[in-house]
């Protein structure tokens, strides 16, 4: 394989077609062309939405592979609905400096100004490049290139739909990734076997929190209001919880607090009742993480002291 990239397909809008409603079928050969890259894999058909963490295992083992066989890179294309969470995903797991990149479309074949075919050349650009290496797992659409740690879909149907606070990482002018920033990277989690279920419960008004009682799972994490509030009942429900509780923000950009509030359900009486806060990590990473790291058996907050700051 050499220095060439190896690229797998796992579905998405980028490989739906059909003559109404479209659907996956397209296979990442088929969407690859003429651009010159090593190993091509279809790993699945499947719309985002659907994808599961067995699945992206078995997509981490097969980019693991790629790079022990000579890969410079690797590009998963799949849905954009869930593009976001796996791009963390891999990038908690992922321990080699070769830049492991995903992409999509927002539009598919069928539809004019189709952008599969500029994201999936532009993801390959950055895969190969010397200075893509040593960032983690990266998000290339719209020639934007964006950490997996920051990116998030801040709108339902446009090309423009992906953004990071405070902005990308890089932008891939005339076929070459152009970085803002140095590299720098978090030492990669182990590999888990399994990853139990964590469901993530949006903080509400009114909200008594009794959903808590109900669970029968690994891990809860809550997105709650502001810098980290729930309500008075959702806190007692937090103390009686059989499972870890992390606490992120709903509100799309800023961080958890740690120690300004201090009334019942504030953050400070969280942390008091066990729970931990999730920091910059937005309530999906923040799923992610925690069931990553409940698969791996590592402290929990640890893992989220290292990965919810700023770095």
């Amino acid at each position: 394989m050499g220095s060439q990239v190896a690229v797998a397909s796992l579905g998405g809008t980028i490989t739906m077609t059909g003559s109404g409603a479209v659907s996956p079928t397209l296979g990442a050969r088929d969407l690859v062309g003429g651009l010159e890259v090593g190993e091509i894999a279809t790993l699945a058909t499947t719309p985002g939405a659907s994808l599961t963490f067995d699945v992206l295992l078995e997509t981490f083992d097969w980019a693991d592979r790629q790079v022990a066989e000579g890969a410079s890179g690797v590009v998963i294309v799949q849905g954009t609905d869930t593009l976001e969470e796996t791009a963390y995903f891999f990038d908690c797991l992922w321990p080699h400096d070769h830049p492991l990149v995903v992409t999509g479309a927002m539009r598919h074949p069928g539809l004019p100004g189709a952008d599969g075919p500029a994201n999936l050349a532009a993801a390959v650009a950055v895969a190969r490049a010397e200075n893509s290496r040593g960032r983690g797992a990266l998000l290339v659409l719209g020639d934007e290139v964006h950490a997996a740690r920051w990116v998030r879909k801040t709108h339902s149907s446009l090309p423009s739909a992906f953004s990071s606070f405070p902005g990308p990482l890089g932008l891939v002018v005339e076929g070459a990734p152009h970085y803002f920033h140095p590299a720098h990277r978090l030492p990669a989690l182990p590999r888990p076997r399994t990853v139990p279920p964590v469901p993530l419960v949006e903080a509400t008004i009114d909200d008594d929190g009794t959903l808590l009682d109900w669970l029968d799972v690994g891990g809860v994490v809550i997105a709650a209001t502001g810098v980290g509030h729930v309500s008075a009942g959702m806190a007692a429900a937090i103390s009686r919880a059989r499972f870890p509780v992390v606490v992120a923000t709903r509100t799309g950009a800023g961080t958890t607090f740690q120690n300004t509030y201090g009334f019942t359900g504030s953050e400070s009486d969280l942390i008091q009742r066990g729970a931990v806060m999730a920091g910059w990590l937005c309530p999906r990473k923040a799923r992610v993480l925690l069931r990553l790291a409940l698969g791996a058996m590592v402290p929990i907050n640890d893992v989220f002291a290292a990965r919810g700051g700023v770095f």
